[in-house]
């Protein structure tokens, strides 16, 4: 793979068949990181499929002119296309995003309540279950995705200003502004250990694994705090997704 600045050189000589060649690594790179991000049984090839459609309409479309390296320009369209795809195959039971809703009114209330962060402990008992209830409640929802920053419009890509996806209409872009700063106060209000996961997990890329060593804690632990970030932060901004 290249660097941004000699993919950047690229762009302004090659034919769009050799930067699809000489960047398709880059779609299964995506694709790897996507699919860690989804549920058991996701199919990698599909994922790839899709992303090789959207590299090749990058390459198509790319110009130098663009103020940004085909690299860049190609991983926003190859990872939006790859995010629409499971988007549109709403596979997601019911019963998914009625614990998605419990476990966010459960935070607010403790919240609004205790004026503090909700530990589990609390939240489990404002729901009036086990705490080992809890947090299979919470790894539902986490596999299945229903809180995943991309898939709700929080994700890296949301709080970066992306060059390619500029709206004409002021309203639209100030509405869109203003969503990124309630994301990015959000985040920022999280517990500290919550914040530090979020960060290493959606803007390192370390898997959960990698985290645990990072914080000092087992795998499965940075599981649960990743998934109950998740959910605080999809509480803390539910007026805005809905």
């Amino acid at each position: 793979m290249t660097d941004p600045a000699s993919a950047y050189a690229l762009g302004q000589q090659l034919s769009p068949e050799t930067l699809v060649e000489n960047h398709a690594p880059l779609v299964k790179r995506i694709a790897l990181h996507v699919r860690g991000r989804l549920p058991a049984g996701t199919e990698l090839d599909d994922l790839i499929q899709v992303g090789l459609i959207a590299l090749l309409d990058s390459a198509r479309q790319y110009s130098p002119t663009k103020g940004a390296s085909f690299e860049t320009f190609a991983s926003i369209r190859v990872r939006g296309a790859m995010l629409d795809e499971v988007r549109s195959s709403n596979w997601a039971p019911r019963s998914v995003y009625r614990n998605q809703r419990k476990l966010s009114a459960a935070i607010v209330a403790v919240e609004n309540r205790i004026g503090s962060h909700a530990t589990a402990k609390e939240v489990a008992g404002e729901l009036g279950i086990p705490l080992d209830e809890y947090f299979k409640m919470l790894a539902t929802t986490s596999a299945s995705r229903m809180f995943s920053l991309e898939q709700s419009g929080v994700g890296p890509d949301a709080m970066t200003d992306n060059p390619f996806e500029k709206t004409d209409d002021p309203a639209r872009q100030l509405e869109s502004d203003e969503f990124k700063e309630e994301i990015v106060a959000a985040i920022k209000s999280l517990p500290e250990r919550e914040a530090l996961v979020l960060s290493l997990y959606y803007d390192e890329e370390l898997n959960l694994k990698e985290i645990g060593e990072v914080i000092g804690v087992s795998e499965s632990r940075v599981c649960q705090i990743h998934s109950q970030a998740l959910v605080r932060l999809r509480a803390r901004v539910q007026d805005k997704l809905a």
